[in-house]
Order: structure tokens, then sequence, then C-alpha cells
């Protein structure tokens, strides 16, 4: 791996440690199924694309997936007691929505060609509902600088409800659907043309992503969605 970026020492104790703390948590609360291990290309660079229902996405994806994810996150969840708390302990990359933010790019570029991949929601914040919102175009900037293949992944199950489904000992459903990895078109255009064409990758990551849930996830790509083959 390249010197560039390296996880900090505390964060390669304390993620094991976290890991092993949700998945039992999910596990008491819920049914948790995974399917398409063996869409991930393990020891390699990639990109896991999911969408953002609710603040249990990144949790039971992190504490699930068999490498270690660097994740995003938004930075005013940083500031509420409980959540912020895990999201420091973990190292997870703080971001502040609907702002560029160019350093911030660049450290996540360094993460991936670094060799370490990177947990990312193309819709840029939760959706509060199971309907997927419109991608930013965010995602495709840094697949056009770092060349790595798209890890979509469906969540089912984790509603902002989900809480008080389990609470209840109904232990709900959730599931993780690893799809297969995605190679974004290249980008060639300038100007305009180009953020059009990184808004299409974006979209594009998102019809496959759309593809592997339910109807009602998808929300604006219910008629585009691309089924896995």
């Amino acid at each position: 791996m390249s010197d560039s970026y390296n996880v900090p020492l505390k964060f390669r104790f304390s993620r094991p440690v976290l890991k092993a703390i949700f998945r039992g948590i999910f596990h008491l609360l819920g049914r948790v199924t995974i399917t398409g291990k063996e869409h991930i290309p393990y020891g390699k660079r990639y990109v896991v694309a999911m969408n953002h229902v609710s603040i249990y996405d990144p949790p039971l994806i992190g504490s699930f997936w068999p490498e270690q994810l660097e994740i995003i996150g938004a930075s005013d969840v940083f500031e509420k007691p409980v959540q912020g708390q895990v999201l420091k302990a973990y190292g997870v990359i703080p971001v502040h929505r609907g702002e560029y933010d160019r350093a911030l790019f660049m450290k996540i570029i360094k993460v991936i060609q670094a060799g370490y991949p990177l947990l990312i929601a193309p819709e840029g914040g939760r959706s509060h509902v199971p309907a997927m919102k419109r991608a930013m175009p965010g995602v495709a900037y840094i697949i056009e600088q770092t060349r790595v293949p798209v890890i979509p992944v469906g969540l089912v199950g984790t509603t902002e409800d989900f809480w008080q489904r389990a609470r209840g000992g109904g232990r709900p459903a959730l599931e993780i659907r690893i799809g297969k990895p995605i190679t974004l078109p290249e980008i060639t255009a300038k100007g305009a043309e180009k953020h059009a064409a990184r808004q299409h990758n974006a979209d594009l990551v998102m019809r496959h992503l759309a593809g592997l849930l339910p109807e009602e996830y998808r929300g604006v790509y219910a008629e585009s969605a691309i089924l896995p083959a």
C-alpha cells in the first residue's frame, strides 16, 4: 500500500471492537441476511455505493463488511452526543453536506489510491423514506480520479422506524444485497458537458443500485433500474 495515507493506529484498534459490538446489536435486534459476498474484490481498491435511508445504514454495512471500510459522514452528526462519539471513535471522514470541499476530495482520493475501500452514499444524505433520491455527481468525480470499480450495495429494512419495530422483539429483517462491480465510462468531455457526464455516471451507479432493491426503494430510478444479470 502507498504511504500517502495510512489508517491511524488508534482506529486500527477501535474499528474491530466497534464492528463486533454493532454486529451483536444488529443480530440481537434483527435478522441479518447478506447476499453477493462473492462480488467483493478482496484486497483491491474499490468504492462501495449504498442507498441511504436512515442512521442505521452505515453501521450495518460497516460492521458486516468483511474488510474495514473508510466511511464518509455528515459533519453535523459529529456534534450529536452518541452518534458523534461513535463516528469519532471509528475515524469517519467528516463532510459538509451541500458544499464543495476540495481538500476533502483530495483526502478521499488518497485513501482510495492507498488501497483502502471507501463507503459512500451517492445521494449525499439520508432520504428518510425508502425511495431513493437522485444522486449527486460527487461519486462520479471520485471514480473519474481513481478509476476504481464501484460495488453497489442495496440495504433493505433500515427504515427510520427500525428501532420501534425491533424493540418489541419482532426482530425485523435486515438485508445487505451486494451487486457485481461496475466500471464507469471514462469522461473526456469538457465544461458543462463534463458535469453532465459526471451526473450520467452517478445516475448509472444508482440505476444498478436500484436493480438490487425492492420497487418501493427505487424512487426516482424506478423506471431506469438495471436488474442484475
